[in-house]
């Protein structure tokens, strides 16, 4: 897990070194424990590792196979690794190290750009190639390692984060009216490639880009699972699922415990994380390091859900720890939790996951997360409403149920100037329900959110806020062989049970039936959701400053009718809607844009 950032020149000039150094720099807490840089003319790799796997210099990157004639740069963890190795040495191939970076050059060179076919982990990877000068982009199938892009007239960056794009300089920083009206309605998520600002972009997930020496480039998409019925299931009962499904998250769990240091988990409390703890336990991990946060009490909202973490913790025997955070704690960790964002992300689990992440740091590297089971196995509020609809037909009650507004309202919200024609949102989720491969509404709400919402809100969030402290998370529910399983699933086996059916099922086997048979929690963070003291105050400024002004990017009296009642208008998804205007001027100025 590292972070990694690059120049590739296309105009006969050579790789501006200095500007990679300068990514590196604002890369470096997701790789404390090392840093590298290589150039060779026109192309110029620079990296930040955390050691989790080869913690020796053997290890090290931007990794060079001078036999071969490739070099590559990687941030993330495959978790097959071993048997890769295995495989490739009966190819012939020599290793002279134990990372899973050698295994990714080594695979490449054997495979080509199928090598992503091969992989089983996480991943952006980066390679060049000597003999043909080609550069190689690929990210892994579910997103869960970023890889931001920022393209000029005769020159490619590349980079783990946005913000290091901006520490390279020379990057359009206007404001994208077609992102901002994705983050105004889809509860800040914006779809790759957009991003917010103008001149970067990012690389869709399962995506591979071969970058030609003249610049030219061509892309493809290597995964994209179907959300159908399938004849090999055609005779499951319930519970044949209930079987396959523990099955595969047995196995995607085991997966996410290959490294050279400790293994801990993000313990909320939750069906996810529980689970989650509890295979661990039953695979034999002993003294299991387990990690809880809960705040102070806000507007009669509570701030921590340690009732339940403690009997997962108390059942399993865990070693575990709860962090505790005052409402000045808070207050004082929002600048580094937006200084950590990539992108503006609205979610209160943000800060959440900054202050998690920042006392786990203190005493283990990696830990296992319950990301992406919402999405992958239907747990949101959303879904049932589509039930027996078909995709086009889902499409209004999906936006009913999940968008912040609609395009008359955001007509309220935004200055004339930086309104879309039409309604890109709307039209965006059209396209998607209309492609083939889902069978119900139901199908296409879930692929839609598993490709997407996911990839750019949760997972985006946890990537950037445990990077910021040296922290890897792996997320086994985004386990690409349980996410195909998950696809084939019948939406009434998802649904069911108030939703996660088949994924409750589960857990009545191996958790206490008190964890799964209570009202749905979410990560709280009171003080975000409903707005007052300080941190209406630093809304308050973000709104009012003159880089506000003079952006204007919303109309003056929406703001000011929100700053009168701050806690009245809440999206579907019960976020503040004064928060989401304010982190995102409080996003744009942290990061010195107008």
């Amino acid at each position: 897990m590292c972070g990694l950032c690059g120049e590739v020149r296309f105009d006969g000039h050579a790789a501006d070194v200095a500007a990679v150094q300068r990514m590196s720099q604002t890369l470096a807490p997701r790789g404390p424990d090392g840093e590298g840089v290589w150039a060779q003319g026109r192309v110029a790799f620079g990296h930040r590792r955390l050691s989790i796997i080869d913690l020796s210099a053997c290890g090290a990157q931007p990794m060079q196979d001078p036999e071969l004639g490739l070099t590559a740069v990687f941030n993330g963890c495959i978790y097959n690794y071993p048997q890769l190795r295995e495989e490739l040495t009966g190819y012939g191939y020599r290793f002279v190290s134990t990372s899973d970076t050698e295994v990714i050059v080594k695979g490449y060179h054997r495979w080509g750009t199928d090598v992503v076919d091969h992989l089983v982990g996480m991943f952006a990877v980066v390679v060049h190639e000597r003999e043909t000068g080609r550069v190689v982009l690929m990210r892994d199938r579910l997103g869960i390692k970023p890889l931001y892009l920022a393209e000029t007239p005769g020159r490619l960056r590349f980079a783990s984060s946005l913000p290091a794009l901006l520490a390279a300089g020379d990057v359009d920083t206007t404001i994208d009216p077609v992102a901002l009206h994705h983050y105004l309605t889809w509860h800040a998520v914006v779809p790759a490639p957009y991003t917010v600002l103008q001149g970067v972009r990012k690389l869709p997930p399962a995506t591979v880009r071969v970058v030609e020496p003249d610049g030219t480039s061509r892309e493809h998409r290597y995964w994209a699972p179907d959300h159908v019925r399938r004849e090999q299931f055609a005779g499951f009962s319930d519970r044949d699922w209930e079987d396959a499904v523990l099955a595969s998250l047995r196995t995607a769990v085991e997966r996410r415990t290959v490294a050279d240091v400790p293994v801990g988990v993000l313990l909320s409390g939750g069906l996810d994380s529980s689970l989650i703890t509890a295979l661990l336990a039953e695979q034999g991990q002993k003294d299991l390091a387990t990690y809880s946060i809960g705040f102070e009490s806000v507007g009669g909202r509570e701030g921590d859900e340690f009732a339940y973490s403690d009997v997962i913790a108390e059942r399993f025997g865990t070693n575990h720890h709860r962090i505790r955070v005052t409402g000045d704690e808070l207050v004082g960790a929002l600048p580094h939790a937006v200084g950590a964002m990539a992108e503006p992300m609205v979610s209160h689990d943000v800060v959440a996951f900054d202050l998690l992440s920042q006392q786990v740091s203190q005493t283990i590297k990696v830990v296992q997360s319950g990301q992406g089971a919402d999405e992958v196995f239907g747990g949101y509020h959303w879904y049932p409403p589509l039930t027996g609809l078909t995709p086009q037909q889902g499409v209004d009650a999906y936006a009913r149920a999940f968008f912040d507004r609609d395009h008359a309202q955001m007509a309220q919200v935004l200055n004339p100037q930086w309104m879309t024609a039409t309604d890109v949102s709307r039209e965006f989720v059209e396209r998607h329900f209309a492609r083939s491969g889902a069978d119900t509404a139901v199908d296409a709400a879930l692929r839609l959110d598993t490709e997407v919402m996911l990839v750019d809100d949760p997972v985006k969030r946890v990537d950037n806020t445990t990077m910021a402290w040296g922290l890897e998370a792996r997320v086994p529910f985004l386990d690409h062989e349980l996410v195909e399983l998950a696809a084939a699933v019948p939406p009434h086996l998802q649904l069911a049970n108030g939703g996660k059916g088949i994924l409750k099922q589960v857990g009545y086997r191996v958790i206490p039936r008190e964890v799964i048979d209570r009202p749905k929690g979410y990560f709280p963070v009171p003080a975000i959701t409903h707005l007052e003291g300080k941190v209406l105050g630093l809304v308050r400024d973000a709104l009012s400053s003159q880089a506000a002004r003079d952006r204007a990017l919303f109309r003056p009296e929406y703001v000011e009718g929100l700053l009168t009642d701050p806690n009245s208008e809440l999206t579907p998804l019960r976020g503040n809607k004064l928060w989401q205007l304010g982190l995102l001027e409080m996003w744009l100025q942290q990061h010195g844009i107008g």
